[in-house]
């Protein structure tokens, strides 16, 4: 897994939100961006992290950033999760892992001792220039938005 490191300039991408609308990191330039991948759409985790970010948005927004969730979900999915939790921001569905491997998060995890390759759970905190300015490795799904915060 070879992941973007705070100080690594962020490989233009582009792919689709929960509508089907192109998105691409060019469209962020001069603003700053937060990019939080997680595993799977509507399960607890990721339902309680995406909540969290939701609840806190208006402060995010304040302190300049913009957000976009991504994970490899199709875009009914996705569409379905915004609107179910009524999410503030864009969804990537980034089925082709196009997003996920520019960015280095999918590789070997292990749960109930079983091993396979998937999503790493990490957020990363992009400044106006495409530039990583701190990763997130390790995210409290019920208190997200004050890690990020805290910088």
């Amino acid at each position: 897994m070879n992941t973007l490191k705070a100080g690594d300039t962020v490989p233009d991408f582009t792919s689709v939100d929960e509508q089907g609308n192109t998105v691409s990191l060019s469209d962020y330039k001069g603003k700053k961006l937060i990019v939080f991948f997680y595993p799977k759409a509507s399960t607890p985790g990721c339902t309680a992290e995406a909540c969290n970010l939701k609840d806190n948005f208006e402060v995010l927004k304040e302190k300049g950033y913009e957000l976009l969730g991504v994970s490899a979900d199709s875009a009914k999915r996705q569409s379905n999760f915004k609107n179910k939790y009524e999410f503030p921001f864009p969804l990537l569905a980034d089925e082709d892992k196009t997003v996920i491997n520019t960015f280095g998060v999918w590789g070997p995890k292990k749960f109930m001792g079983r091993e396979y390759d998937g999503i790493h759970r990490m957020t990363f905190l992009i400044d106006e220039n495409g530039i990583v300015e701190r990763v997130i490795e390790k995210v409290k799904t019920k208190d997200h938005a004050a890690q990020i915060l805290e910088a």
